[in-house]
């Protein structure tokens, strides 16, 4: 099994990464291949709704949204962290989810998705709820912990010495590994469930 991780920091090794290395370690013991993704610090511009994915099968820029596309098609479970800038996720990381989420087509139930939110003090509970919707929509089950998925520290590397914080990182990825886990078994016994043909209403016509 597979969680690809996703640093929205600009800060390579800040207060996010504190966070997902903390959870990495415990994919680790569970025997979980792990991949992290550094993009905060990319040049990734927002989409532009030309609708050429649809064509094409993957995003028109050529950037690290297409470089993602291929791992997260193949991953169990995608892992999202992300500082908080007035009480939102990093605008990079928000352009490139948009574009990764939008321009991929193939199919993302069942993919167990986590979000993470590193702040100094507060907005953090907006952007853990910003960064869920994504998996919402594409009917991926949220993994979730002892609390609401979040780590405080100001300076890089401060968030080490929130221990309550760092517990729920634990909490979280143990959460997550049981839930790849128990869809897997499912998935042999089960299935996946059947969907509907879309139903698409616009509500001005």
């Amino acid at each position: 099994m597979k969680v690809l991780m996703i640093n929205g920091s600009p800060r390579a090794n800040g207060n996010t990464y504190v966070a997902l290395h903390e959870m990495e370690k415990v994919f680790a013991k569970e025997g979980i291949e792990t991949e992290v993704l550094h993009i905060g610090n990319k040049d990734i511009r927002g989409c532009i709704s030309c609708g050429q994915c649809g064509q094409k099968g993957r995003c028109v820029f050529e950037d690290a949204v297409n470089e993602a596309a291929e791992k997260f098609e193949v991953c169990d479970g995608l892992v999202v962290g992300s500082p908080v800038y007035y009480a939102s996720a990093n605008a990079t990381l928000v352009a490139f989810l948009t574009r990764l989420f939008y321009s991929t087509h193939f199919d993302k139930t069942m993919k167990v998705g986590a979000a993470v939110a590193a702040a100094r003090r507060g907005g953090l509970t907006a952007t853990y709820d910003e960064l869920n919707k994504f998996f919402g929509i594409c009917g991926m089950p949220i993994a979730s912990g002892q609390y609401w998925n979040g780590i405080h520290g100001a300076a890089p590397g401060e968030a080490g010495q929130d221990v309550e914080g760092l517990q729920m990182m634990r909490t979280l990825a143990q959460n997550m590994v049981f839930l790849m886990k128990s869809i897997a078994l499912g998935k042999e016994k089960y299935g996946v469930p059947v969907k509907e043909p879309f139903s698409r209403m616009n509500f001005i016509r």
